[in-house]
């Protein structure tokens, strides 16, 4: 049982530490977060002209902030709540079981209205982030290069279609500078909505059967390119037994 003059002791430790908490928030105004946008903390207009590595700095500056808000004011609620319990004759004592909190645990957390037992704060998550769950380099679970024979489009393929778009990359930022803007992005040179060249002028039916090759500037390429290369196939020569039926006799 906490003498009177205890109590009163740690009224007044309760009291001044409100008042640094009020004193902090009035100067910081809650952190910035008074602010109407976070551009107004660091004395920015817009995003037009910011680098976004920038603009990736003061979002994380900002989300700190919202954090360190929240925790202080969640402090002063503690504190108002064990001012509260002086008020009402009840500080010093657990309110789950009712015994009287030791007076080192008081000593250490003033705002303590628990004993060690009922802490809420003695169980220790051991969850990872969500996040962690999809956000694997290079592109997490939504990679499927590496899948054998899937051409599924996939969070790469996503990335390059907005990266052509631009970037804050410039053929100068490049070991090997480009020739051109569209060329600075990753992997410029793949097909967008195609995989193999022959897709462009070759069709099937609904069952696969029926193949057909339609005559254009890329089936002629394709052809062009394989007489050049004397191959059959980009993939090498077919194997005797499927060969040899499309081999002319020679005279």
């Amino acid at each position: 049982m906490l003498s009177s003059q205890q109590v009163e002791t740690f009224r007044s430790q309760l009291t001044q530490m409100k008042k640094e908490i009020d004193e902090r928030f009035e100067m910081n105004g809650h952190f910035g977060l008074e602010e109407g946008h976070f551009h107004e903390s660091v004395g920015e207009l817009s995003s037009y002209d910011n680098h976004p590595g920038d603009e990736g700095t003061e979002l994380y500056e900002r989300e700190k902030d919202i954090a360190l808000n929240e925790h202080t004011e969640e402090e002063k609620l503690d504190i108002e709540r064990a001012l509260q319990k002086i008020e009402d004759g009840t500080y010093g004592q657990c309110e789950v079981c009712g015994i009287d909190i030791p007076l080192e645990r008081l000593d250490a957390i003033p705002t303590a209205t628990t004993c060690k037992e009922h802490a809420p704060e003695q169980i220790v998550s051991h969850n990872r982030p969500i996040e962690e769950g999809v956000l694997m380099p290079p592109f997490g679970k939504f990679d499927y290069d590496d899948q054998d024979e899937n051409v599924a489009f996939d969070a790469e393929d996503a990335y390059q279609i907005v990266n052509s778009y631009g970037s804050s990359e410039t053929p100068s930022d490049f070991n090997n500078p480009q020739d051109h803007y569209n060329d600075v992005y990753m992997e410029s040179n793949d097909p967008d909505g195609y995989v193999e060249d022959y897709e462009n002028f070759i069709g099937t039916d609904i069952e696969g059967k029926e193949i057909t090759i339609y005559p254009s500037n890329q089936h002629q390429q394709y052809e062009d390119m394989l007489d050049e290369e004397g191959l059959m196939t980009i993939f090498g020569d077919l194997p005797p037994y499927e060969k040899d039926p499309y081999t002319e006799e020679e005279v």
